[in-house]
Order: structure tokens, then C-alpha cells, then sequence
């Protein structure tokens, strides 16, 4: 299977058995993103954790877990 990656549109071959194949194919609101693209933005991230200036925003549980 061919992919694309959404940041740098870098193409890729994907085993067509694979997990990841198989969610792309079921599921068509995945996207994909290449290794080089996903290293980049976590170790990006981890640097913004260490700066302290990092906020992590999450939803807020609903009131009857208040």
C-alpha cells in the first residue's frame, strides 16, 4: 500500500497486512505520518515539556465525576 505523509509529502510503502495499513484502509479519518515527521514533533514536544512552558489541555470530565 502507498501513503503520503500529511506534513512533508514524503511517499511510502506499507506491508499490506499490516496494522497500519489496515487502519488507513478502514478508517479513512486516520492519516499518516512518516517516522522522520513523528520523531521531529515528538522530540520538538518533549523540548517544549522541559521548558515549563508547556500546558496540557484536556476536556473537562463531565459534573457527575465532580
Amino acid at each position: 500500500m502507498r501513503v503520503k505523509c500529511v506534513i512533508c509529502d514524503k511517499i511510502d510503502t506499507l506491508d499490506d497486512e499490516s496494522i497500519i495499513a489496515k487502519r488507513l484502509r478502514n478508517r479513512p479519518i486516520h492519516t499518516y505520518m512518516c517516522s522522520d515527521c513523528h520523531d521531529r514533533i515528538r522530540d520538538k514536544t518533549n523540548a517544549r515539556i522541559e521548558t515549563g512552558n508547556f500546558r496540557l489541555y484536556r476536556s473537562r470530565p463531565d459534573k457527575d465525576e465532580w
